[in-house]
């Protein structure tokens, strides 16, 4: 596959899924302490989302840091929106930020 079309395929599951995360490992066993901080975060406000384990693919691995011009791993998208990676995540979430954006209410 070129990766024109893997990139259509990363716009494809950001646009069918409301939220997805793309991280080292699966949110059941994330491979790495960043990826696992975010799924911690996002299972803790109780959202759904679908997750994509870059281990499995190194070309998507690439793919997604060209796609959201992001050097690292993992990547949160909200509604197709590029937030950001665990630090971003993290401040948005003890903000409350990322609870509104994800329609969550305390």
């Amino acid at each position: 596959m070129e990766q024109v079309e893997r990139l259509k395929e990363i716009e494809k599951n950001i646009t069918e899924n409301p939220v997805c995360l793309y991280m080292k490992g699966s949110k059941l066993m994330p491979q790495c302490g960043f990826s696992a901080k975010v799924a911690h975060i996002l299972d803790s406000i109780g959202i759904e989302y679908k997750d994509f384990d870059v281990l499995q693919d190194p070309l998507l691995r690439q793919d997604i840091k060209d796609f959201s011009n992001w050097p690292t791993l993992p990547q949160l998208f909200v509604n197709k929106e590029f937030i950001g990676g665990c630090d971003i995540v993290c401040e948005l979430f003890e903000s409350g930020e990322l609870q509104k954006l994800l329609g969550v209410t305390a």
